[in-house]
Formats: C-alpha cells, structure tokens, sequence
C-alpha cells in the first residue's frame, strides 16, 4: 500500500522550494532548522526519492522534486478549502483584490474550488496596482484586500512575510558583473530591498527590462534577458537560482469593509486567504 503523504510534510517541502533555503522555511513555519530538516527526510522515505539537492547557498530540486511540486501545493489548497468545507454552506457576493503578484495559480485555484463548493457564493477577484486595491476597496466594488500594506486605508487585520526568490532562464550567467536584471517598473516598493541586497553584497548590477505587469517580467525572465526577484509561487521550479545575494522577505497584509464585520463569506473567503498565505 502507498504509504499517505502528511500535510506537514509538504508544507515543509514547499516551503523549502519556495523560500530556497531549509533554514530561511524552517523561519517562516516557526520550526528549527534539524526539526524541518527531518521532516523533509521523511518526505523523501514515504516516497522513495530525493526530492531537493542541498548544497551551502540552498536548495533546489531534483526531477522527482519537481513532479512532486504541483501535487504538493494542489493538497495544500485543498486542505484550505476542506476547512472552510467543513462549515456551513456561505452564500451572497465578495470581492477580492489582489495585487498582480499574488494572484498565482495556487491562490486563485483554491478561491475558484471556494466557489465551486459553495454554489450559492459569488466571488469576484480584482486584479490591479496597490493604488487601485486601495480605491476599490473604498469605493465598496471588493470587500477584502490583500496587497502591501502601504496601500491600505487602515491597519491590516493580519499580515504575513512572504520570501523572494532569484530567478533566471538556463542561459543566463549569474556570475556576470554587473548583473543584468529585470525589474518590475516604478514604482515598485519591492525593487528597492532587491538592490540593497545586491549593493550590500558588493554585486554591481544593470538594468535590462521592465515591465509594468507579472507577465511581462517572467517572459523577459525565460527568454533569458536577465536574473529577477519574485514572490517565490511566481517562480517556475526548474528556473530558481542560487549564488546571488539572500533577498529579504517582503510584507503582505490584508484589510476588510467594516461593512462586512460577521459576514459569514467574507469570513470564510478571509480564512482562506490566511490559510495559504500563512
């Protein structure tokens, strides 16, 4: 018999993937470095393979590593969903709205098995820049916003610190001096923590390509044009790099309609939303 794949066990494992590092997951999850690293171990016991090669700057994948990375976040979604399941069925309208970067096929595929589920539910997901969250969300269009705090109109009802990742396309040298990079286009709070992290290194850098949207950057990224900093579910696995400078973690934080205060999808859309940021 096939032996079950733990939840926790992916959850380190993707975290591991997404973060580059087992000690900067072993961070995120509130975990030790030993106690995250035996739970990747038993990860690769259950299914018979290696699933990450470990070297002094990170960790990157193996083929059976790279399989295993869309099953693992598609049960992590759905266990999001089976909670928010469990409850009782939610009906009416929410709006979401999310910034460009996190509005990844993880996330948005767990709202759309929300909305499978609960059929008499409708959400609607708001796609633009902090500035335009910000005037939707007081305009009364969404009722949850989840972006960078700068943006919000008010505190955040929670926040998390999510990783950046290097990437690059398999022809660029990242040894190269300067850097050739590719950056999303003013304003973009993020680029800022990027370049330090270059500059504290001592790694010169040119600018090559930007655009003003995700798809822009990442198909700049695969053609080769130059290393970029993502959020880490922006990256495709075989693209991550390793060698460049550690990048900081950046901060995302939610905010709701006061409006909406016991509203029961919002509620549950909310936790969702936490579930798979957290």
């Amino acid at each position: 018999m096939a032996p079950d794949l733990e939840t926790a066990l992916l959850r380190a494992f993707v975290s591991a993937v997404r973060s580059g590092s087992i000690s900067r997951a072993a961070a995120a999850l509130g975990h030790s470095q030993p106690a995250l690293s035996q739970q990747l171990r038993k990860l690769e016991r259950a299914v018979g393979q290696p699933l990450l090669h470990r070297t002094a700057t990170g960790v990157s994948l193996t083929k059976s590593g790279e399989a295993l990375l869309p099953y693992a976040e598609r049960i992590l979604a759905l266990s999001a969903q089976a909670v928010s399941a469990a409850g009782p069925a939610v009906a009416g309208h929410c709006g979401v709205g999310l910034i460009e970067d996190l509005a990844s096929l993880p996330l948005t595929r767990a709202l759309a098995d929300f909305s499978r589920m609960n059929v008499d539910a409708t959400l609607e997901l708001v796609t633009s820049p902090g500035p335009q969250i910000r005037n939707a969300l007081t305009e009364g269009r969404i009722q949850l916003a989840l972006c960078d705090p700068f943006y919000l109109p008010d505190a955040p009802r929670w926040s998390a610190r999510v990783p950046l990742t290097w990437t690059a396309g398999h022809n660029v040298d990242v040894s190269l001096d300067p850097l050739p990079l590719v950056l999303f286009s003013q304003p973009c709070r993020w680029r800022t923590p990027v370049l330090d992290a270059l500059e504290a290194a001592g790694r010169r850098w040119r600018l090559v390509f930007e655009s003003t949207s995700l798809a822009g950057v990442q198909a700049a990224v695969r053609a080769g044009l130059g290393a970029s900093a993502l959020l880490a579910q922006n990256v495709e696995p075989e693209m991550i790099v390793s060698g460049l400078p550690v990048l900081p973690e950046v901060e995302v934080a939610l905010t709701r309609s006061a409006s909406t205060d016991g509203d029961p999808l919002v509620n549950a859309v909310e936790a969702v939303l936490r579930r798979l940021i957290e």
